[in-house]
Parts: C-alpha cells; sequence; structure tokens
C-alpha cells in the first residue's frame, strides 16, 4: 500500500507528460508552409531578389 500511492502519482505525471510531448511534435511538424518570397526589390538594381544570368 505504501509504494500504490507514488506509483499511481508517477504513472499520472508521465502519462501527462507524454501527452505533452505527443502534441508538441504534431504541432511542430504541422508547421510545414512555404514562406512567401519578398519580390519587392528592383530587378534592374538588385541582385538579392533576382537571379544574375548575365545579359541576354
Amino acid at each position: 500500500m505504501k509504494l500504490a500511492v507514488p506509483t499511481a502519482i508517477s504513472a499520472v505525471i508521465g502519462a501527462v507528460l507524454g501527452a505533452v510531448v505527443i502534441f508538441g511534435a504534431t504541432a511542430a511538424a504541422s508547421n510545414n508552409t512555404r514562406p512567401d518570397i519578398d519580390r519587392s526589390g528592383n530587378a534592374d538594381s538588385s541582385l538579392l531578389n533576382q537571379v544574375e544570368y548575365g545579359s541576354r
């Protein structure tokens, strides 16, 4: 009887922590959208927003 209460408390804490980890991993894995690309730069004066292949 002395070990029943600590064992039950440990089992409940383990179950709660396991559920938190599972829900956290699921939430982190579901964030799979691509970010929008910033194309607001001027292509004639910017090398950061456009790929430069040289003059054609």
